[in-house]
C-alpha cells in the first residue's frame, strides 16, 4: 500500500514509517500542514494517517480538503487529542477511524490492513478473481490452487490492478504506487513494462487468462468480466 504519514513527532514517524514500511508498504511523510497540502492535491494514497494538531494548521482541516478531492484513500486519525468532540468532528468530516496515541504500532498496521479490505475487497480476508486467489496477509498468491512466486513487485502490481479492475490505469499512477516519491526522478517507464510482462507471464504459465491488456501510450486495464 502507498501510505501517507501526517505527523510533525520525527521519533513517530521515524518508528511508524520502518514499521510500515517493513511490512512492505510505501510511507511518505507530510510533518507539517502545508507540506500535507501539497501531498494530498497532487498525489493519490491507499491510506493517509493523519495528526489533529499539526505546525502551521489542523488536521481536521485537511480531512475538509482530502473529501473535496474525493480521493479514495482511506483515513486514519492517529491523535493525542482524545477528547469525545475531536473523534466526532474527524469522523463527520470523513475519517475512517480514529487512534489515540500512545498506541502500538502492530494494532495501527492491523486497522490499515482492516480498513484496506473494507475500502478495497469489501472486508474479505482473501481476494478471489476467477481463478486467482491473493491471501494478503502471507503475501501469496495462488492461480488454480497452484502457488505463484511474485516478486514484491509484482505481487503489489497484481494486487493493485485488482483493486482497480476494469479501470485503465496509468503508467504514471503504477510508478507513483510502486515507489512513491521517487517516482519523480525516473527517465522513463520501461520498468513498469518490465514488471507486467514478468507478472503476465508468470500468470499464463499457471494456465491464468491473460486479463491484462495494455492501452497503448496510456496503461494497462486488467479487464475481467467477474
Amino acid at each position: 500500500m502507498k501510505i501517507l504519514l501526517i505527523e510533525d513527532e520525527p521519533e513517530l514517524q521515524k518508528s511508524i514509517e520502518q514499521y510500515l514500511e517493513m511490512e512492505g508498504n510505501i510511507v511518505e511523510i507530510s510533518p507539517d500542514f502545508h507540506h500535507a497540502q501539497q501531498k494530498i492535491a497532487i498525489y493519490d494514497y491507499d491510506c493517509i494517517l493523519v495528526d489533529i494538531t499539526l505546525p502551521n494548521g489542523s488536521g481536521l482541516d485537511l480531512l475538509r480538503e482530502i473529501k473535496l478531492k474525493k480521493s479514495k484513500a482511506g483515513i486514519i486519525i492517529i491523535s493525542a487529542k482524545n477528547s469525545l468532540d475531536d473523534k466526532v468532528n474527524g469522523l463527520d468530516l470523513g475519517a475512517d477511524d480514529y487512534l489515540p496515541k500512545p498506541f502500538h504500532l502492530s494494532e495501527l498496521n492491523s486497522r490499515i490492513k482492516a480498513l484496506i479490505r473494507r475500502k478495497s475487497f469489501d472486508g474479505n480476508l482473501e481476494i478471489s478473481i476467477n481463478e486467482i486467489k491473493i491471501l494478503p496477509h502471507e503475501r501469496r498468491v495462488l492461480v488454480h490452487n497452484q502457488d505463484v512466486i511474485l516478486t514484491s513487485k509484482e505481487y503489489d502490481l497484481l494486487l493493485y490492478f485488482i483493486s482497480n479492475k476494469n479501470r485503465v490505469v496509468s503508467k504514471s499512477a503504477l510508478a507513483e504506487h510502486l515507489w512513491g516519491d521517487n517516482s519523480d526522478r525516473l527517465d522513463n517507464f520501461d520498468f513498469i513494462y518490465n514488471h507486467v510482462k514478468n507478472l503476465r507471464k508468470k500468470l499464463l504459465e499457471k494456465r491464468c487468462e491473460d486479463y491484462l491488456q495494455t492501452i497503448y501510450g496510456i496503461g494497462y486495464n486488467f479487464k475481467t468480466q467477474e
